[in-house]
């Protein structure tokens, strides 16, 4: 079985974080984010592309550009405080979702579906350039985040996330018998043939999902969104500054071990600079798919 004829890669501009951000170091993020005089080197706003034999796939959709020319795209006050803290973004002109994926030779209408590993707003800027037939495929837990009270101060923006024409698909992960993603039990199967399955990572937010590839030809990928910012600390079982320690681990301990059931796995995460060579490397080498 072969559905899947190429996956790829395009990134919507940078993103500078605390290093705290990327590996915590055990103070509360309040503190940290506060005091931090520090920023990393520019990292990524990855956008993995994936070709299905049912129609064009992402995961995630990257960084709006309207996040840095327009001064009203962040909230004021308290919170603006913070998202400015937090990140500083480089979006180029050409940049846009749409521009990136012209340049691998797609046209964005043509994406079937588009899968939002978490709704932070470095994975929800291209909804609004989406054709309005795309199916958007969020985590239930996640959608229900949007709408509490404090919600902007865990980063949800609903102005960026309800957006006219965007119609969100909640995903409930179900009971699986496929007995391959262990330690996982829950999943969604995105195409209903067993080559995209949507795992349940809560930690970095309450919803966040990652996604298992397999079809034939293809190695193992697995797309962890901010699970991790680099998977050299993944596999250390170290973990990001932002989000619940606790589920963090716990996520960080279930992917580990899922990926020690498929040799050669690659693990792709939204922000990690290493992203683009492990993914070029990877396709380079003959794979089968796991009986």
């Amino acid at each position: 079985m072969k559905p899947i004829s190429r996956v790829s890669v395009v990134s919507t501009g940078t993103v500078q974080i605390r290093p705290q951000h990327v590996e915590t170091n055990g103070t509360p993020l309040l503190w940290w984010l506060n005091t931090s005089r520090e920023w990393t080197a520019p990292r990524p706003i990855n956008v993995y592309v994936i070709e299905h034999d049912k129609g064009l796939v992402l995961f995630d959709t990257g960084q709006d550009r309207r996040s840095v020319t327009d001064p009203r795209y962040f909230p004021g006050g308290v919170a603006g405080h913070i998202y400015r803290r937090l990140a500083k973004f480089d979006i180029p002109s050409n940049a846009t979702l749409t521009d990136r994926l012209r340049e691998q030779g797609y046209d964005i209408a043509d994406v079937r579906v588009a899968i939002l590993s978490h709704l932070h707003q470095d994975h929800i800027g291209g909804l609004r350039e989406l054709p309005r037939s795309a199916q958007v495929l969020v985590s239930a837990t996640e959608l229900a985040e949007v709408d509490k009270r404090f919600a902007v101060f865990a980063g949800l923006m609903r102005e960026h996330i309800y957006v006219p024409g965007v119609n969100f698909t909640a995903v409930n992960p179900q009971a699986m018998e496929d007995s391959a993603t262990a330690p996982f039990t829950l999943a969604h199967d995105v195409m209903r043939d067993g080559s995209l399955l949507l795992l349940p990572t809560p930690g970095h937010t309450p919803g966040s999902m990652s996604m298992l590839l397999r079809s034939e030809g293809l190695p193992p990928m697995l797309f962890v969104g901010d699970v991790t910012y680099d998977v050299r600390l993944l596999a250390a079982d170290r973990i990001p500054g932002v989000g619940d320690a606790t589920g963090l681990h716990d996520t960080t301990r279930r992917v580990n071990r899922l990926a020690a059931r498929y040799p050669g796995v690659v693990l792709l995460a939204a922000h990690d600079p290493a992203a683009y060579s492990l993914l070029t490397t990877a396709l380079q080498k003959p794979h089968r798919r796991p009986a």
